[in-house]
C-alpha cells in the first residue's frame, strides 16, 4: 500500500487500518443483534400480553419476563463491549499501563551561604 507522500505503509499500519475496521464491524453487527433480538422478545411479549385478554398475574409474569430478557441481553453486549475495547487498549498501548510508576527522585538538599 502506498500512502498519499509517496511513502510505503508499514505492515502495523496496515494491520492496524484492517483491525480498526474489523472493530467497527464487530460492533456495529453485535448491536444490530443486540437491538434485533430485543425488538422480537417485545414483539412476542405484546402478541402474548394482547393473547391473554385481561389475566393480569400471566401479563405481569410475561412483561416482567422479557424486561429481564432485554436487560441481560443488552446489559451483557455493553459489558464484553467495555471489557474488549479496554483489552485492546490497553494491549496496543493506548491505555493505562499495569506499571507502577517510579518513584520521584528527591530533590537535593538546598545549600546554605555562610
Amino acid at each position: 500500500m502506498v500512502r498519499g507522500d509517496g511513502g510505503d505503509m508499514s505492515q502495523y499500519e496496515a494491520g492496524a487500518g484492517r483491525d480498526t475496521a474489523l472493530e467497527k464491524d464487530r460492533a456495529r453487527y453485535g448491536l444490530l443483534a443486540v437491538v434485533t433480538s430485543n425488538l422480537a422478545i417485545a414483539a412476542v411479549a405484546v402478541i402474548g400480553v394482547w393473547r391473554l385478554d385481561g389475566d393480569k398475574a400471566v401479563i405481569v409474569g410475561i412483561l416482567t419476563a422479557a424486561f429481564t430478557a432485554v436487560s441481560s441481553t443488552t446489559t451483557a453486549y455493553l459489558g464484553i463491549k467495555a471489557v474488549s475495547n479496554t483489552a485492546r487498549s490497553i494491549a496496543l498501548g493506548d491505555g493505562p499501563a499495569r506499571r507502577h510508576p517510579e518513584p520521584a527522585q528527591p530533590a537535593p538538599p538546598a545549600q546554605r551561604a555562610p
